[in-house]
């Protein structure tokens, strides 16, 4: 217990660690720049959305043992009083693809190609892309893509098989 009080003094190994992770994040971003996301969207770390996870932890008060409100309350965060929690900001398909499409620029421009490995993750906007399963998803849907984003695609360079299936296909 006293190794693991050195590395994280708040440590509960009765509590969710996915609690504990957004809590160590929400911590760290205080610390650092002294504000907290008033609503969804706006600070995104790791991944991990503190204003929707902040909004979460008041709308659920209640279910949180007492050190885990003190905790929050030392951060400033305190019950839901009555008001709407936060909702992740719903996007269109629209703006996916075009964050998608950033990444997928951003890539190229940086290293000339498209050819981007499946689990390659790229950081827009303060968000994670999943840039691989985007070009990768892409290639498959190639078909029902509209020519606009086909066209946009192939500005990049974007081979439309993948090695396997062309080798495949010469081979057969």
């Amino acid at each position: 217990m006293d190794a693991l009080d050195e590395i994280d003094p708040g440590w509960c190994p009765a509590w969710e660690i996915g609690w504990q992770r957004c809590y160590r994040l929400a911590l760290a971003h205080v610390r650092a720049s002294g504000a907290l996301p008033a609503g969804a969207g706006e600070v995104v770390v790791q991944g991990e959305d503190l204003g929707t996870w902040i909004a979460g932890q008041r709308a659920g008060w209640d279910r949180l043992v007492a050190a885990q409100q003190w905790l929050l309350e030392s951060l400033g965060i305190n019950p839901d009083e009555g008001g709407q929690a936060a909702r992740p900001v719903r996007r269109s398909q629209d703006e996916i693809w075009e964050q998608n499409m950033v990444a997928a620029r951003q890539f190229h421009a940086r290293e000339g190609h498209l050819r981007v490995p499946r689990r390659h993750r790229k950081t827009v906007g303060g968000e994670q892309i999943g840039l691989g399963s985007f070009v990768a998803n892409a290639r498959r849907r190639a078909a029902k893509l509209s020519p606009e984003r086909r066209a946009g695609l192939d500005a990049l360079g974007m081979r439309w098989q993948s090695i396997m299936t062309r080798a495949y296909a010469e081979w057969a």
